[in-house]
Parts: structure tokens; sequence; C-alpha cells
């Protein structure tokens, strides 16, 4: 189900029907109640003056709801959105049940359902924490983080990244935390971002020989390197694919009472 096209229909019909009603309607009913007044010396009561303008029940809910929809359109599509994260590929950076805000202003502004970009504003950096379109299924939002630019070549080999030609620095921060004991813990650079990935010491993991990232294409990786479905196994994310940066966690619910103790920013 594709909320925004939902929502996008929402607000056009309340909008027609607020907006017709605005134009025609309205004016017939005062009209109405002009031409009972017009007939009789006494005035119209109460009663009958609230009968003859009363709206009708798809205006009434219009007039209501079209405001509400349109402020929840535009603060979805062009300023923020929040997201659920569902799966582990993306840990210890980010744990399933973490509730998510995106900025979909970061990388400029996009029409929603059809995601044409109209303002153009910033272009992901290396270690951005992206929100986009699976290539493979359009419908399905994935969260990795941005690895390779257009122009980058990328290598992956004996769980080490190397980007055109450089190996990315990594430090160990502790063998089998706590919260992954099969995990090596890393502390990792890209770019300005510096952030903790997961490695498996005991998986083999995925090799992969040099690719260039097309121009107008990303290479995207999860922190949690072998155990994420990204780029090393299905290719570039495209341009128009883009959702947004992901900033901040807001909220993590697990089943469970919600909890607000894990609020932060997302490195």
């Amino acid at each position: 189900m594709d909320f925004s096209l939902l929502l996008v229909l929402a607000v056009v019909i309340s909008g027609v029907i607020y907006l017709i009603d605005v134009v025609f309607l309205r004016r017939k009913r005062r009209e109405r109640l002009a031409k009972a007044e017009a007939a009789t010396t006494d005035g119209v009561d109460a009663p009958t003056r609230e009968k003859l303008l009363k709206e009708p029940w798809p205006v009434d809910y219009a007039r209501s709801f079209f405001p509400v929809l349109l402020v929840v359109l535009v603060v979805r599509s062009f300023i923020v959105e929040p997201f659920q994260i569902p799966s582990g590929s993306m840990r210890p950076t980010l744990e399933v049940g973490d509730f998510i805000l995106v900025n979909k202003f970061a990388y400029g502004l996009r029409l929603p359902v059809v995601h044409e970009r109209i303002l153009e504003v910033d272009d992901p950096e290396r270690g951005d924490v992206m929100v986009f379109r699976f290539p493979d299924e359009p419908s399905v939002n994935f969260i990795k983080r941005v690895v390779g630019l257009p122009g980058d070549r990328i290598r992956y080999e004996d769980k080490q990244l190397f980007i055109n030609g450089e190996p990315v620095a990594k430090t160990l921060i502790e063998e089998g935390p706590a919260s992954a004991p099969q995990e090596l813990l890393l502390q990792e650079r890209l770019g300005r971002a510096s952030h903790a990935i997961y490695n498996n010491p005991r998986a083999p993991g995925p090799q992969m020989g040099e690719v260039e990232v097309p121009e107008g294409h990303y290479f995207m990786m999860g922190d949690n390197r072998d155990h994420s479905n990204d780029s090393r196994y299905w290719g570039f994310v495209p341009e128009e694919n883009i959702v947004g940066r992901a900033f901040a966690v807001w909220m993590h619910w697990d089943g469970g009472l919600p909890s607000f103790t894990s609020v932060r920013r997302i490195e």
C-alpha cells in the first residue's frame, strides 16, 4: 500500500469537495435562506435557518479534514518523515524497533508519488545514513550508509573496505560486546562520519572486486557488515530512489511499552 498516494488522493478529494462548496454550494444555501426570509414578515426562526445553512456531510468532513491532511502531506513530503527500523542491518547504529526521523529536504525537494526532484539542495555525502527506495522493489524502503559516491572505486575483501584504492581506517573497540557476543565492535571513519560497525570473524562474508560507482548512483552498505543486504549484493542506488537523510532516533518500541531513553542523533 502506497501511503503517499493515499494521502495525496485524500488531500485532492477533500480539497475539491471543499472548493465546490465554497464556489457553488454555499452560495445556493444562502440564496435559499434569502428566499425564505423574503417569504415571511416574521423572519426565519433559528432551527429553520440552521437547516437551510447546514452543510452536507461530505462538505462537513472535507472542511474539517482538508487543512489537517494538507499539513501532514507537506510536512511528510518536504520536511520530515518517520520510519521504523525493521531489521538489524544497521546495528549497532540502529536497532530493530528504533523509530527514526528522516530529513526530506536534505537532498532536495521531491514531489510525492512521482518522486521527481523539483529543487536541488545538497547531494548525499560519504558516511550519511540514507533512506532510499530499494531498486529491485521500489515500494520497499531501505536504510543504509552511503559508502560510495559517483565516480568512486569500491572494493570489499576480507572484511576490509577500500575506497579509491585506499583502505578505510577502522579500530577495534571491543571483542564480543554484550549486545552482540559473536561480533567485533569497531570504529570506522567515512568522510566526516565516525561510526561503529560490526564484523563477525567467524563468518566468511562477501568478497567483492573493485567496481566503479556510475554517475547519478550511490554505493550503500549496512553497518552490520556480515548481516546486511546491500550494494555488495544488488548494486547501486540511483539518485531518483533517494528518500532522505536519517538524522535522529526519537523512540524505540519492540512490542512492549514505547521507550524514549534511546533518543539520539544518528552519526
